[in-house]
């Protein structure tokens, strides 16, 4: 059997070992609360899933690029995201047990009504689309080149499979399967460091003093990822939906410790891409990688891009389908729930087809949403409902200023790769409070 055999017997059993293991949703409650037998998810099993979810096949790729580019610096700057978990548990506490919010439309609504909450939910969808297209090409790079019939037959394939078990159950499926996918995550992320460093001349002190700690090398993209950390998390219900099914101390105790492990385990896989530096590669670190070392460290990392596609995916289907039927209110039945499931697995997929930029789906919508960041970083101030829409509005323009390239050469510095993503959020951010606070103040 050749490596393209293989590579598709992962997708499909794994996938159907999935679709029969996972629960079947009952009941609306097991649908979109993960509750099972009347009980929410555990510490241990909400750590998990935040993990997994998070730990998307776009970020293990993104990951083991940067340090294939900026040594093990790129893969720190990446990690810097990870500090969403930390600023999302610890605000998302407060909401719960001091302002007995129960779900962040609910605390937008009571703050700025119920048109502030359906931006918020514009913005989630975009956010949402992009997770769908952006996982599975990385799926499809190793069936075939971009643009091959291999490379979309597998992407439709593995959509439609993950799509299946998604439907069982819901939000029960996805966290009950990403326990099963982080354990074996771990797994095969171990047998591709042991491989990597039996190799002779390449040790833990190569990867330590792979890169330089500058801002053209690394450092502007580890600063991004902080400032775009107050709001990224925010407009992520992967996430945020999480926040909200176990009690307030469990759920601050599993996001603190997502933050942890989920930042390691991103650094660790940048290990890929710091050792196809040091043996010359270009192109996708990880598939490289997996060439040089033969048929089965390959398959091993394919699994692994499999198992964190999945997750990703399948929690994506169920914050879609809890956003229309629970947050807007659109219709809450399991019919309904799992058409949705349907409709942006469709729709997701489209961008596919239009040669979309993996890197631009974290970076781009990270900027656009940066405006979300005094909302919640402020939000014992009582502000009036015009400062939700000068801080967003504000945050999309300065989106469209990344995207278009026409931010002000004078107003950067520092030089290299992802100055202007640096200073775009540095001057946006800085906007963005001012225009929040000024309606308040004011008001005062």
């Amino acid at each position: 059997m050749n490596v393209e055999t293989w590579q598709w017997a992962l997708i499909i059993v794994s996938s159907l070992i999935l679709f029969f293991l996972s629960p079947l949703a009952k009941t609306t409650d097991e649908f979109f609360k993960a509750t099972h037998r009347k009980k929410a998810p555990s510490a241990f099993m909400l750590t998990g899933s935040l993990i997994i979810s998070w730990i998307m096949a776009k970020s293990i790729t993104n990951a083991a690029n940067l340090g294939l580019d900026f040594g093990i610096v790129g893969g720190v700057a990446y990690a810097g995201y990870y500090l969403s978990f930390a600023v999302a548990g610890i605000i998302i506490y407060f909401l719960r047990k001091e302002g007995g919010f129960q779900s962040i439309h609910h605390f937008l609504t009571s703050r700025f009504g119920k048109g502030a909450m359906r931006v918020f939910s514009v913005l989630i969808v975009i956010r949402l689309f992009n997770e769908v297209w952006s996982n599975t090409m990385v799926i499809g790079t190793y069936f075939g080149e971009q643009g091959s019939s291999a490379f979309y037959w597998a992407i439709l394939v593995f959509t439609a499979l993950t799509l299946a078990y998604a439907i069982k159950g819901g939000l029960s499926s996805s966290i009950f399967t990403d326990v099963i996918q982080m354990g074996l995550f771990a797994i095969l992320l171990c047998i591709i460091l042991w491989k990597i460093f039996s190799v002779e001349n390449f040790s833990v002190s190569e990867v330590a003093t792979s890169g330089t700690w500058s801002f053209e090398l690394g450092l502007n993209l580890f600063f991004a990822a902080i400032i775009q950390s107050f709001s990224y998390p925010f407009h992520d219900p992967v996430l945020t939906d999480r926040a909200f099914l176990s009690s307030p101390k469990t759920t601050l105790k599993s996001f603190l410790w997502a933050t942890l492990f989920g930042a390691l385990c991103i650094v660790l896989f940048s290990v890929i891409g710091i050792y196809a530096k040091s043996q010359g590669m270009e192109g996708q670190a990880a598939v490289e990688v997996g060439k040089a070392f033969g048929v089965i460290i390959l398959l091993v990392i394919n699994f692994i891009m499999i198992t964190s596609a999945a997750s990703t995916l399948d929690s994506t289907f169920s914050s879609f389908s809890k956003l229309l039927a629970v947050d807007l209110k659109l219709g809450k039945n399991l019919s309904f729930g799992r058409l949705s499931m349907v409709i942006i697995a469709i729709l997701g997929t489209i961008p596919v087809f239009l040669n979309a930029e993996i890197l631009s789906a974290t970076t781009v919508s990270g900027t656009m949403v940066i405006g979300l960041t005094p909302v919640f970083l402020f939000w014992r101030v009582k502000a009036p409902k015009v400062s939700f829409y000068a801080s967003v509005l504000t945050g999309i323009v300065f989106g469209f200023i990344l995207v278009f390239e026409i931010f002000p050469k004078q107003l950067i510095f520092t030089e290299g790769k992802y100055a202007d993503l640096l200073w775009v959020n540095i001057w946006g951010i800085g906007c963005c409070i001012l225009l929040y606070l000024i309606p308040t103040w004011i008001k005062k």
